[in-house]
């Protein structure tokens, strides 16, 4: 998000977010969709590594002893999350949503399984759906930076949950109208879990959109917090979703094989606008935290995608938030079918032992608040911290 875009319609007394992405930790960045200048636009929380060696750039190749692409990889990926067999998760329809067209959308999430083994997921096999926001076939123009947005979307949804079926629905323009359009249409179409990796300032009408497009009983809704550090971010701020943080993830000498910590660029907040949900405790902040669980966001431990449509050249390594929401959907969807009415943005404070809490790191100056420090147990910029197996996203 652009910080001017962002301080436009940021609450007073809060701070507008000050990460500019242009730089992770000895990797340089861009970001794949333009800066949104327009109140109620969008903008994709995809960051892709243009020059540096990852510190992930490894790991995958370490971890199966195979030829891999720079990045973060499934096995990396089910490993650090304690996720179950690649049979987990058949017949649940995971839904993305992003704006434009990806012209090359099938072909290159066909690259990117068949790099790692995985089933291939296809229209002609059922697995692979791809519609406009109104549900039907016709679709937006395309744009090569949304573009990468959809490739990340979809590998990210692969890697934790190789058995789920796929459903993308790309809006018109990246308005909050369309985007919000299209998150009830991947609804209407039987997604029980949809991930939204885009967000922009919050506003006064954002109560309206609460009501409009996100308030689906029994249905988990993801959305990333955002790639500029500490400040809130809508949609991710709406009490109807689960807010997704963002992470360094690096191989570690412990039990787990794996350590967390806050990625300084992983928006986090307290909501001008939005009211707290009943099951969000924290005390300081009177409306609604953002945010509830995070998952690998840092480019410089980021993951490998295949994006070939222009300016896309291959294998890429992506991080931002972008990463963090599909990894949670596909999470979700490997826990089992949401309870009939349920919220599930409050699962994971019933089950709160079985995440991974990140207690190190910051996204920001909060005067050492949780609301942009890794603490011990709940905190802005990770939530209540990284799955630990599926138990914590079950009800």
């Amino acid at each position: 998000m652009a910080t001017a875009a962002l301080a436009l319609a940021a609450p007073i007394g809060q701070a507008a977010p000050a990460h500019s992405g242009s730089s992770a930790q000895g990797v340089k960045v861009a970001r794949s969709c333009a800066q949104p200048t327009k109140k109620d636009y969008m903008a994709c929380n995809a960051l892709h590594v243009t020059s540096g060696t990852p510190a992930s750039a490894n790991t995958e190749r370490n971890l199966t002893a195979a030829a891999a692409p720079s990045g973060l990889g499934p096995s990396s990926l089910q490993a650090a999350y304690n996720l179950p067999s690649a049979s987990a998760g058949s017949g649940a329809t995971v839904a993305i949503v992003d704006a434009y067209d990806d012209p090359k959308a099938e072909s290159d999430l066909a690259t990117y399984r068949s790099q790692y083994g995985l089933p291939a997921c296809t229209t002609a096999n059922g697995c692979f759906k791809k519609v406009g926001q109104s549900g039907t076939s016709s679709l937006p123009s395309a744009d090569g930076g949304w573009a990468e947005e959809i490739s990340l979307d979809l590998d990210m949804v692969s890697a934790a949950c190789p058995s789920c079926k796929i459903l993308l629905v790309e809006a018109t323009t990246p308005t909050m109208d369309n985007l919000g359009t299209a998150v009830n249409s991947a609804v209407k179409l039987g997604a029980k879990y949809v991930s939204n990796s885009y967000g922009g300032g919050e506003s006064s009408s954002d109560s309206s959109y609460d009501t409009k497009y996100f308030n689906h009983p029994g249905v988990a809704i993801t959305v990333s917090s955002g790639d500029d550090g500490y400040g809130a971010e809508y949609p991710a701020a709406s009490r109807y979703v689960t807010a997704v943080g963002g992470t360094s993830l690096k191989t570690a000498s412990s039990t787990r094989g794996w350590v967390d910590t806050v990625w300084n660029g992983a928006g986090s907040g307290c909501s001008g606008y939005d009211a707290k949900p009943s099951w969000q405790k924290d005390t300081g902040c009177a409306k609604r935290t953002v945010a509830d669980v995070s998952a690998v966001a840092d480019p410089n431990t980021g993951v490998a995608v295949y994006d070939s449509y222009s300016p896309g050249t291959g294998w890429m390594v992506f991080g931002g938030t972008s990463a963090s929401s599909p990894l949670i959907a596909a999470v979700y969807a490997l826990a089992g079918t949401p309870s009939s009415g349920s919220t599930p943005a409050s699962f994971p404070y019933a089950h709160t032992g079985s995440l991974n809490d990140v207690t190190s790191g910051s996204n920001g100056s909060c005067g050492s608040s949780y609301l942009c420090t890794g603490k011990a147990g709940y905190d802005g910029p990770s939530g209540l911290g990284t799955p630990n197996g599926t138990a914590a996203f079950t009800g």
